[in-house]
Formats: C-alpha cells, structure tokens, sequence
C-alpha cells in the first residue's frame, strides 16, 4: 500500500489499477520509446567490437535521465508555488467584496432618507420659475409694444433700398424674437419646462412680420446684385451695401453655430431660418444673373449665316462683362470671394449649356465649322478666355473643354457628313456637265501646254482642296477626316465616270452611219488627261494626311486611285477600239495578191495611224506613251492576224522574196510613223514591230531544211507562239514537205518554253482560223 492510500485511510485498500489501463497513451509512448531504443542500439552496436564502448553509452543515458527527472520535480514544483499563490488571491478579493457590499447597502439606505427632504423643495422651484418667467415679460413689454412699429419703419427702409438701416433694424428685432423665446423656454442651469407648442406659435405669430422682413430684404438684395454689372458703370453703392449685409448674416450664421451647435439640454437652440447662407446664395444669383445675359444675346438670325455673327456677339458680351467684373466689381467685394473666378465659372458652364443645345440642332457644314472654329481656337485665344489677366484665374478655376472629347467627335462627324453631302452633289452636277460636253460640235478645250482637258478635273480638285484647307483650320483630325471622305466621294465619282465612258462608246457605235459625235475621239482624251489631272490631286491630297491617321477610321480605306487606273484602262480601251474601227475598212487588203502587187492598203493604214498618233499628242504623259505603244501594238496585232488568215500562199521563190520585201517596206513605214517612240524613251520590253522583219526572213529563207533552226529562234523570242501559228506560216511559204513540217512541230512541241516575268504574250491575241478541210484522217497525232 502506498504512502496515499494509507493517507486516505488504510482501514480500506484500495484495488491497484495499472497505469496502462488508466492512461492507454502511456502504453503506446513506451512501445514507442522500446523500439526507437532497438532501433538505436542495433545501429551502434551492429558489430562485436563496438559492445566495448557499451560502459560509456549506459553511463550517459543515465546520467541524460538523472537531468530530465531532475527538471521536470523543478518544473512541478514551480507549478504548485503559483497554484498556492493563487489561491491567496482569490481569498484576499472575497474579503474586499465583503466589504463593498456592506458599504452600498449602507450608501442605498441613507439615499432613501434624502429623497423624501428633497420633495419639500418642488413647490419652491415651480414658484421661482413662475417668477423669472413674470419678470422676463415685464422687462420684455417695451420691446413687444415696439415691434410693430419697428415692422412698419423696417418695411419703409427695405422699399426705399436703405439696406444697411433696414438691415441693422432687422437684426434687433430677431435679437428680441430670438430673447424672448429663449426666456419662454428657460434659462441655463434650471430645469424649466420644453417651450410648449401653443407659445412657439403665439412668438412666431407676434413676430410674423419679421420673417416677411428677411424675405422682402432678400428680394431687394437679388435684385441689386443681379444687376451688379449695371450698377457698377453707374453707381456701385448698392452692391457694396449688399455684399456688407451678406458678409453680416454670414458671420452671424458661423456665431450661432458655435455657440448654440451643441446636443446638450441647455444648448439654446438656433433662431427660426438659420443659417441662412447668404453668401452661398450670392453666387448661386450671381450665377443666374450671367445666364440671364446670356439670354438676352439676340437669337435672331442664329441658325445659319447669323449663328458666326450669334457667337461673335457672346464672345464681345463676355469680355465686356468680365473686364467690368475684374476692374470694377471685384474691389467691392473681400479678396476671399474672387468674384472673377466665380464670374468664369459661371460663364463657362451658361456657355457649355448654350453650345451643347446648339450643337443638337441640324446644323449645316458652315455653321458646324462657326461652333468648332470659336470653340477651339476663339474661346481660348486671347482675344477671350486666353488674355493675360484672366490666365491665372483660369488655371486656379481648371474650368474644362466647353464640349467634351465625344461631342467634338459627334460636330466633328456631323460637320464631315454635311461636307460629304455637299460635296457628292457638286461631283455629280460636275459629271453631268462633263456627259454634257462630250455632246458638244467642237474639240475639247485645251490647257496652256496644249493637252485636252475639260472642267471636270479643275471642279473636282479646287473643291476638295478648298475642304481640306478650311478643315484644317479647325485641326489635322477634322482635315483627315475630310480628306478621307473626299477620297471616298472621289472613288465613287470615278466608277460613275467608267460607267458613262462605255456607256459613252456604246452610244458611238449605236451612230456611227449619223456621224453624230464627230469628236468622240477627242474628248476619249480628253477623259484620259483628266483622270492623269485627278490623280495627281488624289496623291497630293494623300499626302496631306498625318501619318497618324491611317487605320484611324473603320471601314474599308478609299482606293481612288485603283478607280482611276479601272477608268483609264476603260478609256485607252475604247480609243484603241476606235483606232481598230478606223483601220477595219483596210485592213481586209492587207497580205492579199493585189498588195502584193501595189502594196496599197498600207499607206492609207499609215494614215489613219499617224492621225491618231496625232491626237494622243494632245493627252498628258504617261498615258500619251502608253496609247502609242497600244497603237503599235494593235497594228502589229492585226498585221500578223492578216497573215494568219492565209489570204496569200506563195507559189514559188519569187514570190516568197516579195512577199518577204513587201512585209519589210511596211515595216519601215510602221517604224517612219512611230519613230517619235523610241526617242521619248517609250519602247516595250517586247517591240512588236521586231516581230515583222522575223517573220519576213521566216518567208524569205530558201533552204526548207533550215526551218527547223528558224522556228527554235522564233519560239526563243516569242515563247506564245503555238503549232497553229507555226503550221500557217509553214502554208504561207507553200515549199515544206510534210517530214519538214511534222520535225517542225514536234521541235516545237517539246521546246515550248515556259512564258518569262514581265513579257507580254502576242501571239495569244491572234487566232488561227479553223481549217477549210472537209475531212481529216484520224492520225495518232489528231488523235
């Protein structure tokens, strides 16, 4: 039996529990321990000769558990000394409470005795608060005999606008008004009664005149400083008077509310209608008092001319006002109200109102250019807001943009939508004047340098121009975008001119027998020299625009010049299809036997060539030199399609030979015609007039067996050319066998070089015509 057990009376043992039923953790902790020491010990002593070292290893985890025993009997008994401590504590405490609780009991005893004396004492203060009350009416009776004549004399002085007078008679009557209900109520420090309803409604009855007085003061003060400007040219008294009596009631006002601001139940309340914030008032009047000149600008004749000459008389209005504000005004009022600034702000935001009701209206393009012009560059000039005296109260105001970024954007839209409008209507009256003159019995007119031009060009040009020089005058967005529209108008322009030109070319065919456009060639040019014209003010008016604004607009960007170049090559088409019908009568004689004899077709071919040739002098470079080399072209073109037609089949070597110096004659007088080519620098990269000297010696050679070598030449410099045109020529010469003919073209076959970059085919724009033959044998080659 232990030590504790005997303690607690050994007379009855008690049964030993283990531990480890008690405190099932202890268990697992000790097998925990066991198998962390087998772990250790199998790791030390894994060899015999380690078993030596064993003494030392037992000696100190003795000693290791000799110091944990010893620190946790300190740590114990540390605990137990602050568990007693403690337990001091908390008796010490229950004895003071004891004591407390007798004292309050003692104190709630005595407290019980005291009330019954004090209630001897009610009667008392109701008769003292009776008398100050009687003796507050008594002293107060002179003043409430006075009042209404006080009333009736207050009134004659704000009639008369002796405000000062009136004002400082005002101010002893609501001191009374003001005494009085605070008597009525009771003084400091007592516990008088709340001010019933029915005396608040007899004080403010009696005194019913004085609230009239306020307002009655308060309109004439408005009045004088809604006319301040006036009164500042002719007598500023007034408005001093006026600002003295607001600068009253102001500091009246900040005197009340420190002193009666309080929560507290004897705060003496604020007086009926305070504060009044007149000074608040004064520039809310003021304010109103700027929109009312505002106003009274005349908005007669505003929409459409008269809107420039509306915004030229605000921006003198202003001015006026602001110099009388600034020079005049401003030293009758304290330093603190900086009247100009307050002046500024309220003119700027009558003037943001007023243009913003202006700029919903269905503004046209000049008076959207009059509001954006006086907006961005007269408002801020220093002919206005920009002038030297008034920049440092500006920069203090930070007044802001009269219109905001998107209304600009909205103006600036509208303004480009006007312009837009417009400007289609002069392009398509200008068209319409141009359909016009193609009609006329005369040649175009011609410039200074002698080319065909009509007014189209000069209309279209100076119009666009003048748009985006005015648009810049605004700024580079507003000129961008007008140039942006131009070249849109301009591109839908140039697709109605294509359209009239082949619409023009179906008319003259439709006329030919009437011979009704007899300058239908002429003014052909003259289109062509017109778009050279327009295409020139197109990259001049792309050049304009800032480098900022591409990719600055939404759709699709205009390609004007894309435009041009469609009608262009619609144009030179047309006046090579004239050229063609002027050489069709002839060239049904070319390459025939009796050509061959007199060689007659051609000089008149020659004719008709060097009279067009002729008039493409009269059309600007560059298309001048291109409608020469597309003339040359096509005579060569319909030279070699003649021959293709086999109208000629030489019978012998004399004929070959003429037939070869013929081609040769024609060619130098193609080559007499066109000689002014090769000096302007104008030469193909293919000069087609090389073909016929090639073909020429093609007919001329005499050796049949040589052909094979001339038709490999042929197909190196003019890679187009097909067996069909080989086989035709072959039919021409009228000597090759038919062994000759099939190497020839299987040569041919298997060259066939690809076409190179840059060359333009031929002898694709010439077909052979289909055989005669009533029958062909089905050989593999046909097959």
């Amino acid at each position: 039996m232990s030590a504790g057990d005997q303690k607690n009376g050994g007379d009855k043992p008690r049964d030993i529990v283990p531990v480890a039923e008690v405190w099932p953790e202890v268990e697992r902790a000790e097998c925990l321990a066991r198998g962390a020491a087998l772990k250790w010990a199998s790791g030390v002593f894994c060899r015999p000769e380690h078993l030596e070292r064993l003494s030392q290893y037992k000696k100190r985890e003795s000693q290791r558990t000799a110091s944990i025993h010893t620190r946790l009997k300190s740590m114990v008994q540390s605990y137990l000394e602050g568990v007693g401590w403690g337990l001091e504590q908390l008796q010490e405490a229950r004895s003071e409470l004891r004591d407390v609780s007798h004292a309050l009991k003692k104190a709630g005893l005595e407290s019980s005795q005291n009330a019954e004396g004090v209630k001897s004492l009610e009667r008392l203060r109701e008769v003292s608060v009776n008398h100050c009350q009687l003796l507050a009416a008594v002293s107060n009776l002179p003043r409430l005999y006075s009042v209404r004549s006080m009333v009736l004399e207050t009134e004659r002085l704000v009639e008369s606008r002796r405000l000062l007078e009136a004002h400082a008679r005002l101010m002893d009557l609501e001191r009374w008004q003001d005494d009085i209900l605070w008597q009525l109520h009771g003084a400091p420090g007592t516990t008088g009664s709340v001010l019933s309803i029915e005396d608040q409604e007899l004080v403010a009855k009696y005194f019913s005149g004085v609230g009239q007085l306020v307002d009655a003061l308060g309109k004439e003060l408005w009045a004088v400083v809604s006319s301040a400007l006036a009164l500042a040219r002719q007598n500023p008294t007034p408005f001093v008077s006026a600002v003295r009596i607001v600068e009253r009631e102001e500091a009246l006002d900040r005197a009340l509310l420190e002193e009666r601001g309080g929560s507290g139940s004897n705060s003496r309340p604020l007086p009926p209608g305070r504060p009044r914030c007149w000074r608040a008032c004064f520039f809310q009047v003021l304010e109103e008092a700027v929109s009312a000149r505002f106003r009274s600008v005349s908005y007669l004749h505003t929409r459409g001319p008269g809107l420039a000459g509306h915004l030229s008389a605000l921006q003198h209005a202003t001015m006026a006002d602001l110099g009388t504000v600034r020079h005049l005004l401003e030293h009758c009022v304290p330093p603190r109200y900086r009247l100009t600034g307050a002046y500024l702000r309220a003119s700027h935001r009558c003037l943001q109102a007023h243009l913003a009701q202006v700029s919903s209206w269905d503004l046209e393009s000049g008076e959207i250019f009059a509001v954006l012009n006086w907006v961005l560059h007269i408002y801020n000039s220093p002919d206005m807001m920009g002038h030297p005296e008034l920049v440092a109260d500006i920069e203090k105001e930070a007044l802001g943009p009269l219109i905001s970024t998107e209304g600009l954007e909205q103006l600036q839209s509208k303004y480009v939508q006007s312009v837009r409008k417009s400007v289609s209507e002069w392009m398509h009256k200008a068209l319409q004047v141009e359909l016009q003159d193609w009609q006329r019995d005369q040649e175009p007119d011609t410039d200074h340098e002698g080319f065909y031009q009509t007014s189209l060009p000069t209309i279209i040009t100076q119009m666009l121009e003048e748009n985006a020089r005015v648009a810049l005058m605004i700024g580079e967005s507003l000129r961008d975008q007008t140039i942006q529209m131009g070249l849109y108008e301009m591109e839908n322009l140039l697709n109605r001119f294509r359209e009239a030109l082949v619409e023009f070319g179906k008319e003259h065919r439709r006329n030919l027998s009437s011979n009704k456009n007899k300058f239908y060639l002429h003014y052909l040019l003259a289109s062509i020299s017109n778009c050279i014209i327009l295409k020139k003010s197109t990259e001049s008016l792309q050049q304009q625009q800032s480098s900022r604004s591409a990719g600055q607009f939404s759709r699709t960007p205009p390609n004007p010049l894309a435009a041009l170049d469609r009608a262009v090559r619609r144009a030179c088409r047309l006046v090579m299809d004239q050229l063609l019908l002027d050489l069709q009568p002839f060239l049904p004689g070319l390459l025939t036997r009796p050509w061959l004899v007199q060689g007659d077709p051609t000089p008149k071919l020659c004719h008709v060539l060097e009279r067009h040739l002729e008039l493409y002098g009269r059309v600007r470079p560059p298309c001048r030199q291109r409608l020469q080399e597309e003339a040359q072209w096509l005579m060569v073109v319909e030279y070699v399609r003649a021959l293709m037609q086999k109208r000629l089949v030489c019978r012998g070597a004399e004929e070959r030979r003429q037939l070869a110096q013929q081609m040769v004659q024609d060619d130098q007088l193609f080559r007499e015609i066109l000689h002014g080519l090769e000096g302007d620098g104008s030469v193909p990269e293919v000069n087609p007039l090389a073909l016929l000297p090639v073909l020429a010696d093609f007919i001329r050679l005499k050796d049949p067996s040589m052909l094979t070598l001339e038709v490999s030449g042929l197909a190196a410099k003019y890679p187009d050319i097909s067996e069909e045109h080989v086989s035709v020529l072959l039919d021409v010469r009228g000597d090759v066998s038919r062994d000759i003919r099939g190497a020839v073209l299987d040569l041919l076959e298997q060259s066939a070089p690809p076409l190179p970059a840059g060359y333009r085919p031929i002898f694709t724009d010439i077909l052979v015509p289909p055989s005669t033959m009533a029958f062909c044998l089905p050989t593999a080659k046909c097959a």
